[in-house]
């Protein structure tokens, strides 16, 4: 992975805000996971099929997150996408998941860069596991994942209310292109 000084800058800023942010300031009620995830169903391949971007992700387009876990129990990540338009260039970021709970297995840390860890809440999950969301404690990201490159308006809709109940600025989600 060649990435340009300016990008692995970026990301390294973008981390230490992460790491060093109030995840939950109090103003707000916690963010609460799924009760329960069968970790090895949830790997796989997920589409981005909207989200509160962070600066990697706002020219994304066909972008897809492939869970693997190894035999550490680490959860072997790899984020893809085109930048631009379905044709544009690729991108590839492997960053490395941590369960931070083992009970429910809903509560991870991701990591991009050594040492910096950010949180990661499966929040809504599918009770076939066709999709996901994925939150942040601050609310200040959000990713609702389909198992499928779209996913029916209803159930979008559906999301985007609990999103709302939950105290995400729901004006910030944009939907990724998704055109294979």
């Amino acid at each position: 992975m060649n990435l340009s000084v300016k990008t692995i800058s970026l990301l390294m800023l973008q981390l230490l805000c992460l790491n060093n942010c109030d995840w939950n300031s109090g103003k707000m009620e916690k963010l609460k996971t799924v009760e329960y995830v069968d970790i090895e169903r949830f790997m796989g391949d997920w589409y981005v099929i909207s989200n509160i971007p962070t600066f990697i992700e706002k020219r994304a387009t066909n972008a897809v997150e492939s869970y693997r876990l190894n035999n550490k129990r680490e959860i072997e990540t790899t984020f893809s996408f085109h930048e631009d338009s379905p044709k544009g260039d690729k991108k590839i970021y492997k960053p490395k998941g941590f369960i931070k709970n083992n009970k429910t297995n809903a509560e991870w840390r991701m990591q991009f860069l050594w040492p910096f860890k950010m949180p990661y809440l499966i929040i809504d999950l599918d009770e076939n596991y066709n999709y996901t969301v994925i939150g942040v404690p601050n609310r200040k990201y959000v990713w609702i994942m389909s198992r499928k490159p779209s996913l029916d308006s209803n159930t979008y809709n559906i999301i985007i209310d609990k999103l709302k109940q939950v105290g995400y600025d729901i004006k910030q989600i944009k939907k990724v292109t998704q055109e294979w």
